[in-house]
């Protein structure tokens, strides 16, 4: 199975016929901010070697709250098949992950329980809903036992591979995966214990095809619900294959995030859940001194880039820009100046995106210019300065604080002091930063000469 492209670069005819690049500012179909959404998923996945160790408070509803809650401390408490405890300390897996704490003994509990869960990418929760996958299934039994529906194609392959790489040691387990491409014979019934895939060809193996009995499904599993909800059609297609499913099948449905669609969505697919949530991390903007710079236009911004960029020459600094345009013309400013840079953007492929990050960790770009679209859940122990080349704004242009946070959260990270400057090109610019600091209730200075001083000191 190969890769394909996610993301193609919008192009339109002119009225003399001429292509013309869409232009970055028009508002996002909802697919795009789907496979946005879809994109930064797997982009996570493939920059992630190892479980990030997250300070969030996990707040376990029971189902039933007389019933013990239990949480593990290792991995052999959960009692599993010996060659799955293999399988996942051949993994790396040393100690169950926070969610994985709470989220396992619920999810290989007897009888089986349904499980509503919030988790971020790289909490280990893919590697979680694998293990109680694998738990369940009866290898003997060659016939589908386990369904898991992912998104996209892409992220369908990810969890694949984990289930692969889990399940090594377990060579009766067979996988396969129901994506569009994948064609089988008319007739023919599946012998292979799990199927993974995206829920429109899930749905016509279920029911057209027949290729999957759907009675005898133990385990359904609804991955990154908020990526997939957010797709037209796959909403209904998910509720459908799960009313074929038997009574006792355990329903495990996890989500990145919970907004209402996506609460409505899980109480509609999962009947009497567990739930495990999140508590939100306390928005923090302690370690970080944010300043900001005053210019008159693009080229101001970029001779006060380089002024601030004398004083942190050591440090690893992202810049972050609005669209791709000012993005790819800042990069190559910075080139042509003698600075190495690395471009991140919306057009790349999620594999060359992921290599970029790579080299930016490595330290072999010093600078990464970058969209809004690459800005979250990129951890970079070393990077101390983030720019704000352009503030952060929503679609309809008012201050994206979220996003502010997300940006410059990025610096400040495992306890350092960070570095954060605001380009600010207008008024409409200075009230945007004037409204991000009423709402953090922090005062953002301006940046004087004498403060490159101290900005040295921070970054070096």
């Amino acid at each position: 199975l190969s890769s394909l492209h996610l993301k193609e670069e919008k192009t339109k005819p002119d009225a003399n016929g001429a292509v013309v690049k869409a232009d970055d500012n028009i508002e996002k179909t909802e697919d795009e901010e789907k496979e946005d959404r879809a994109a930064q998923s797997l982009l996570n996945k493939l920059i992630r070697s190892n479980l990030v160790d997250t300070t969030n408070q996990v707040e376990v509803l029971q189902r039933d709250p007389t019933s013990p809650l239990y949480s593990v401390k290792s991995f052999e408490e959960l009692r599993l098949k010996p060659q799955l405890l293999q399988g996942v300390y051949a993994m790396g897996f040393n100690r169950p992950s926070k969610i994985q704490e709470n989220a396992l003994p619920m999810m290989l509990a007897e009888p089986p329980q349904n499980l509503i869960a919030q988790s971020q990418s790289g909490t280990g929760k893919t590697a979680a809903f694998v293990l109680a996958m694998l738990s369940r299934v009866e290898p003997g039994n060659k016939y589908p036992q386990c369904l898991c529906l992912s998104p996209t194609y892409e992220l369908a392959l990810q969890t694949g591979k984990v289930i692969e790489q889990m399940g090594k040691f377990y060579p009766e387990l067979k996988l396969a995966y129901a994506v569009r491409g994948n064609k089988l014979e008319r007739g023919q019934k599946i012998s292979e214990q799990i199927v993974i895939g995206t829920p429109g060809t899930v749905l016509d193996w279920c029911s057209k095809l027949k290729f999957i009995d759907p009675k005898k499904i133990k385990v359904f599993v609804l991955d990154e619900a908020d990526v997939m909800i957010a797709t037209q059609g796959h909403q209904d297609q998910s509720i459908r294959i799960q009313r074929m499913l038997p009574r006792d099948c355990q329903m495990l449905l996890f989500s990145a995030t919970f907004e209402d669609s996506v609460w409505k969505f899980a109480q509609k697919v999962v009947p009497d859940p567990n739930i495990i949530k999140l508590k939100r991390e306390e928005e923090t903007l302690d370690t970080i001194k944010q300043y900001y710079v005053l210019c008159n236009n693009r080229d101001e911004k970029f001779q006060a880039l380089c002024n601030i960029y004398g004083a942190i020459t050591i440090a690893q600094a992202m810049i972050f820009c609005h669209t791709r345009k000012t993005a790819g013309w800042l990069a190559a400013e910075l080139s042509k100046e003698g600075h190495q840079v690395a471009l991140l953007s919306g057009e790349m492929m999620v594999e060359q995106r992921a290599a970029v990050i790579e080299r930016f960790r490595e330290g072999k770009e010093k600078v990464l210019v970058t969209t809004n679209v690459c800005a979250r859940g990129i951890d970079v122990e070393q990077v101390s300065v983030v720019i704000n080349f352009d503030l952060p704004v929503d679609k309809d242009g008012n201050p994206d604080n979220e996003t502010y946070l997300h940006r410059i959260g990025r610096t400040g990270r495992f306890g350092k002091r960070g570095l954060a400057v605001n380009m600010v090109d207008s008024k409409h610019s200075m009230n945007i930063l004037n409204r991000i600091q009423e709402h953090f209730n922090k005062k953002i200075n301006k940046l004087d000469t004498d403060d490159l001083d101290e900005i040295e000191k921070i970054t070096n």
